[in-house]
């Protein structure tokens, strides 16, 4: 048996997979996810590293370790190549025995200490780590990731992946990439106006109320689900996401009633379903011979995807129910594991 953990560390959750797999047998694996706001105390990463590998360890240590990586863009870091290198010493230090590589923006895994000497080809990594390994699984699909911050548009043809862009200016200009998630967006990131009361009010860019806010009230997300901090440190319910809400026009619940509340919610979720369908429109017309493949909608805010998906009459897989499995369907900790282990698998043979 392999055994191999994969890792995604992001600015704001870190996860991880144990993965055994190998002998012809079911493969098992593992996945857990810890919230962790590198921007706020960036040093206790490999406390938190350490942590959550204890918690999955069952034992007995791993042959290798793989990473993927978002959190360099935070700007707790002067520069992505202070913050990849400040994550690649993290792994190393924490897990100095553990034969660790990186998955580069090329699609290679490389040992950390020779990933140290090219910074920038394993930043921003995770969405190609899922699209890797979904396209080993389903050659002809269009892979859709709505996470907490973030929605990854990434077409998949004859078993490759057919990305414009590579680095995250060139993923967003393609529409592959749209800075929009299900829990962490701004709402003034999302509109700048709102329908109150009959009248079109503009919005504050205050951090008043987030995409989870929205969600919570529209009944898409449970108070759990909501893992990230609060914009006013208050607990995640649908009481107080309205109460974050109504700031978003200067207001409060003294001011506003529940109902106009939550059609304004109604209304900021429409608009942030528009901004995922755009991505989607922009990635089809470049490639229109996807239209006549699957949509594979995965993460957090899989809900919205799926929504984007049948908007413009596209078909949605279950991924979960195809690949017969009860572990998330796909996500890049999951994947990286999968990938470096038919690796390891495929150098031994």
């Amino acid at each position: 048996m392999i055994q191999i953990v994969g890792w995604d560390i992001g600015g704001a959750n870190v996860k991880a997979a144990r993965l055994e797999t190998g002998n012809g047998e079911k493969s098992n694996l593992l996945v857990v996810s810890q919230p962790f706001e590198i921007w706020r105390e960036k040093n206790r990463l490999p406390e938190v590293l350490r942590g959550m590998y204890s918690g999955i360890a069952c034992g007995c240590a791993p042959q290798a370790m793989a990473l993927t990586m978002t959190a360099e863009l935070s700007d707790v870091f002067t520069t992505k190549r202070e913050g990849v290198l400040f994550i690649l010493e993290s792994i190393q230090s924490s897990f100095p025995d553990i034969p660790s590589y990186a998955l580069s923006l090329s699609g290679e895994f490389v040992l950390l200490s020779d990933a140290r000497a090219r910074p920038l080809d394993f930043a921003a990594t995770n969405w190609l780590a899922s699209a890797q390994w979904i396209a080993g699984q389903f050659p002809n699909c269009l892979l859709m990731d709505v996470g907490s911050t973030t929605t990854d548009i990434l077409p998949i043809l004859d078993g490759k992946i057919h990305v414009l862009g590579r680095t995250d200016p060139e993923r967003l200009s393609s529409g592959e990439l749209v800075f929009t998630g299900v829990l962490r967006t701004n709402l003034s990131a999302i509109v700048q106006s709102v329908p109150v009361a009959g009248r079109n009010c503009r919005v504050a860019s205050e951090y008043f109320a987030i995409s989870g806010d929205v969600h919570l009230i529209l009944g898409n997300l449970r108070p759990q689900d909501y893992t990230c901090s609060t914009p006013d440190g208050c607990p995640p319910s649908v009481d107080s996401a309205r109460r974050r809400l109504a700031r978003l026009v200067c207001a409060d619940i003294e001011m506003l009633s529940p109902g106009e509340i939550d059609e304004m919610a109604k209304y900021i979720g429409e608009r942030q379903l528009c901004q995922i369908r755009d991505g989607l429109s922009q990635v089809l017309s470049r490639l229109p011979r996807l239209r006549k493949y699957p949509v594979l909608v995965v993460g957090a805010g899989a809900f919205l995807g799926t929504a984007a998906a049948t908007s413009l009459n596209l078909e949605i897989l279950n991924l979960q129910r195809e690949m017969q499995r009860e572990e998330p369907a796909v996500s890049p900790c999951m994947a990286v594991a999968h990938l470096l282990a038919q690796h390891m698998k495929d150098g031994s043979s």
